[in-house]
């Protein structure tokens, strides 16, 4: 506690990177910054750089570690500890267990940023009953036929909407948008009508989910906890795409890690 802190990733662990960076700051734990590897300060002093790699691979990380050594510390979260990133990083906290086979990341980004809440002292038994009921519960079976899906969030569930939003994108090719709570009203409310969706994750703004209701969109703002909230997206990702006959673990254009030629 007291670092101050940039935490970075891309696609997805960015996403987990920012809500971990609006859950340490905002509880008054220290500074801190997410960061997309490839948009990183160098200008920018930090105690410490926390890395977040499923794969270990990632050109843009690893670019940023090898950039940063032997002037900042810096620390890599990953599934494989047998990869570039290893040499790359001061230290590692490896998360095997959580690998996963599937291009899109679910099962490692949510282990990982569940680890980093713990670490901050806010896990709880209550989140994961949260979690156990996200996995049994039904999802509202008209979300299948929704057209198009905006996610929002405030704080640290900001970087939840973007993963919800990436995730629907990537595994079922759905329209999706995502931003922070307060912005909707400025534009992007214009796309609500009958047959959308609006998700909020955490305590919706005052007066917000009378106006989205008031467009015809459907308006879900479950009980759960944020993160466990998420899982209910990743679970009607899967079913949108089994729905459209898609594969969700190997969507079009994309592979498991970004390696560039050259790097």
């Amino acid at each position: 506690a007291g670092e101050r802190v940039a935490v970075v990733g891309c696609g997805t662990s960015f996403y987990m990177a920012q809500a971990y960076a609006g859950l340490r700051e905002g509880s008054g734990q220290g500074e801190s910054d997410a960061f997309a590897a490839s948009e990183f300060p160098f200008g920018r002093g930090y105690d410490r750089v926390v890395a977040l790699t499923r794969s270990g691979t990632t050109t843009e990380v690893l670019e940023l570690l090898n950039r940063l050594r032997g002037t900042t510390p810096t620390v890599a979260v990953t599934a494989d500890p047998r990869t570039p990133v290893r040499a790359a990083a001061d230290a590692l906290v490896v998360l095997d267990f959580a690998d996963e086979r599937s291009v899109v990341q679910t099962r490692f980004a949510t282990t990982a940023l569940t680890l980093l809440r713990a670490h901050l002292g806010l896990h709880s038994d209550a989140v994961v009953a949260d979690a156990e009921a996200a996995l049994a519960e039904p999802l509202p079976g008209e979300l299948l036929r929704s057209t198009q899906f905006s996610f929002l969030g405030r704080g640290w569930t900001v970087g939840l909407a973007h993963e919800a939003a990436l995730k629907m994108k990537e595994a079922s090719l759905s329209w999706t948008e995502s931003y922070p709570a307060m912005e909707y009203r400025h534009g992007p409310i214009s796309v609500s009508t009958t047959g959308t969706t609006t998700w909020m994750f955490g305590e919706a703004p005052e007066g917000l989910p009378e106006q989205v209701r008031a467009t015809g969109a459907q308006w879900v703002n479950g009980s759960l906890d944020p993160l466990a909230d998420l899982v209910r997206v990743q679970r009607l990702a899967l079913a949108r795409a089994a729905d459209r006959g898609l594969d969700p673990d190997l969507p079009r254009h994309l592979s498991r890690s970004v390696v560039l030629d050259g790097a």
